[in-house]
């Protein structure tokens, strides 16, 4: 077991999930409960799954995780783009969102190989 907090990649995730909050508060009210609330449970599940499989007692089960992380990571990924193809935010934000999801994406990658 060690400390998710050492992670890079889980610092990484967290600097995600803050940037996702804040990109969607500006969303319409409309949105609070379907696209708002899907990105901001993605995000959030990113770096949630590297702190429990951190927590793991195995590199099998923490690798496991590190994969459901990439799966949020995906769904985030679409989440980004149709926010953008609606008109919610500006491609400059959404690129902004995308670098950081990408860095996290590929630290993700080669964790899971490592292990």
């Amino acid at each position: 077991m060690q400390d998710y907090r050492r992670l890079d990649v889980w610092r990484r995730g967290r600097e995600l999930a803050l940037a996702i909050y804040r990109l969607t508060e500006g969303f319409p009210r409309s949105e609070t409960f379907g696209l708002v609330s899907q990105m901001r449970r993605s995000a959030v599940s990113v770096v949630s799954n590297i702190a429990e499989g951190a927590s793991r007692g195995s590199d099998r089960e923490f690798a496991r995780f590190i994969r459901y992380a990439l799966g949020s990571a995906a769904e985030l990924e679409c989440q980004l783009d149709l926010c953008h193809q609606l008109g919610y935010v500006s491609q400059t934000a959404v690129a902004s969102a995308s670098n950081i999801l990408d860095h996290v994406k590929a630290m993700l990658l080669n964790l899971d190989r490592r292990l």
